[in-house]
């Protein structure tokens, strides 16, 4: 077995040096980390691959927590040329599952060195955006772009690598409340200035439990590039649901550690604190779930309590999904590597997109962006 202390000494010039050491910085890791991370990604790229030699696409993965979103797109014939999370526990998790250190804080990412792409995928947050600076502007009879609509918001940087790039299609995913925040004004300004960048742009709201035991509701964004394909693009979510509908009891182990039921004092306090907002009027409270059902949606905070999705036991308290669980009501494959703690495996995974929901999307999206490809081809043919 290799030594763990095995050491490379290199010389490098100034202007590297510099380079090197404000990128070690950016990444919050130091200097020998930041070197041995870059050439571990270089070398693992030069690794020759089956999948690049089957691939049907490729795709950037922005915001890409740890990966549900490449699964999906992977399994669609699509290659991941790039992707971007800044989150280091999250990156753990990348590296474990897919060989590769996404890219860290994406404002500070020149979107020309991006390689070229056919489709931006992205779950980008969702933030507020400032409207006095275009209401401003409108009064003074003057058109505002994205930049000045979007600026000092995560969603620009997704602006400005489709605005470099100009992929064929991109896909956004975000919470299904995106349409009402801030009083409908963030999706106005989205929608806006995805068209001002000229792409046409279709979206639903989809929920998970046509593919796992969960109810959860997200908004899918599409877009095809105008400038390629023309005006007349449509596009519909014609989605195939998995049949029989997964249940509950199919993600569920059989032998679960202790640790994950609650204790005397947790139980107490979740259905005191039930019974509280029973009389208030709310329907706030634990969620105990339907073995033949399906859950509640799994959020981020799940680490806290496991309050909204509980599995009851006979004779004893009621417990949580464990990690493991979790993976798998959001779709993701038992041989995905967990290597977090619990909190954060928690965290990973609430924050996550329902794998083979965006799966069904990624398939629809290609099969799209494939026949506008074949017509476009043929106008070209037919013109000379």
């Amino acid at each position: 077995m290799p030594s763990k202390n095995n050491q490379i000494h290199i010389r490098v010039g100034d202007e590297l040096y510099h380079i090197l050491n404000d990128y070690s910085e950016k990444q919050g890791k130091s200097l020998q980390e930041a070197v041995v991370g870059i050439l571990s990604d270089k070398l693992e790229k030069t690794k020759p691959s089956q999948s690049r030699k089957r691939s049907k696409f490729t795709f950037i993965d922005l915001f890409a927590g740890i990966g549900g979103m490449r699964i999906a797109y992977e399994r669609a014939g699509g290659r991941c040329v790039y992707s971007n999370e800044w989150n280091k526990y999250c990156q753990v998790t990348y590296k474990a599952n897919f060989g590769e250190t996404p890219d860290g804080d994406i404002t500070k990412v020149d979107e020309n060195t991006i390689p070229d792409h056919d489709i931006l995928v992205a779950g980008f947050p969702c933030q507020p955006f400032s409207i006095a600076g275009v209401s401003k502007k409108n009064s003074l009879g003057r058109a505002t772009g994205f930049a000045d609509k979007t600026q000092g918001t995560l969603f620009f940087d997704v602006c400005r690598i489709l605005k470099a790039k100009r992929p064929k299609a991109f896909m956004l995913e975000n919470v299904k409340n995106l349409q009402s925040h801030d009083k409908g004004r963030t999706f106005k300004v989205i929608t806006e200035s995805l068209n001002e960048l000229d792409y046409d742009i279709f979206y639903k709201v989809l929920d998970g439990q046509g593919y796992v035991p969960q109810h959860r509701e997200r908004i899918i964004i599409v877009g095809f590039d105008r400038r390629r394909y023309g005006k007349d693009v449509t596009f519909d979510f014609n989605m195939t649901p998995v049949v029989p509908k997964p249940k509950v009891s199919d993600i569920l182990d059989a032998d679960v550690d202790e640790k994950y039921t609650l204790t005397d004092h947790l139980w107490a306090y979740l259905q005191a604190y039930a019974v509280k907002q029973r009389a208030k009027g709310n329907g706030f409270g634990f969620g105990i779930a339907n073995p033949d059902g399906v859950t509640r949606t799994l959020s981020a905070r799940y680490y806290k309590d496991g309050s909204e999705i509980l599995i009851a036991q006979e004779g004893k308290n009621p417990r949580r999904l464990t990690p493991r669980e979790c993976a798998r009501l959001q779709g993701f494959p038992d041989d995905f590597k967990i290597v977090v703690s619990d909190t954060q495996a928690y965290r990973q995974f609430g924050n996550s997109v329902v794998v083979p929901m965006i799966e069904n999307v990624a398939h629809l999206v290609y099969k799209k962006m494939a026949s506008l490809d074949k017509a476009s081809n043929g106008k070209k043919a037919s013109s000379k």
